[in-house]
């Protein structure tokens, strides 16, 4: 402690389990500052992933459908997951394979850029699949 006080330092407990217990002569100050600034740093590199949603529906027409793939594409592309939902009102509850079809036709439009992560699924009167981007 008089070394550490005689160059105006800290004395930092390094290992206190350990005997005899590691102590270390620094400035904690600057060594806070120091892992701060890296986890920062951390932070700044990670890739933040988001989940858009796109909603379909069991009849809808071929033209409308390429424009939501192509939008899908878009989000794919900028590395987010794509989540696509195709909604059944009324009577279209009885007709859930149209659905699938949509799905399966939107999957097979995004496959260049996408792949499935979780197959088609009903879940009440939504049937739902997720897309995600492929890896280079």
């Amino acid at each position: 402690m008089e070394v550490a006080n005689e160059r105006r330092l800290d004395l930092v407990n390094v290992a206190p389990t350990a005997k005899p217990a590691v102590c270390r002569i620094m400035d904690y100050g600057k060594y806070k500052y120091e892992m701060a600034k890296k986890e920062k740093e951390a932070r700044k590199n990670q890739k933040i992933i988001n989940i858009k949603e796109i909603r379909l529906t069991p009849n809808i027409e071929t033209h409308d459908l390429n424009v939501k793939a192509n939008r899908a594409i878009e989000f794919l592309k900028d590395g987010d997951k794509v989540k696509v939902s195709v909604r059944f009102r009324g009577r279209e509850m009885g007709h859930t394979e149209m659905g699938k079809e949509v799905l399966d036709e939107f999957a097979k439009l995004t496959s260049e850029v996408g792949k499935i992560e979780k197959e088609p699924k009903l879940e009440g009167r939504n049937m739902t699949m997720f897309l995600m981007p492929k890896a280079d």
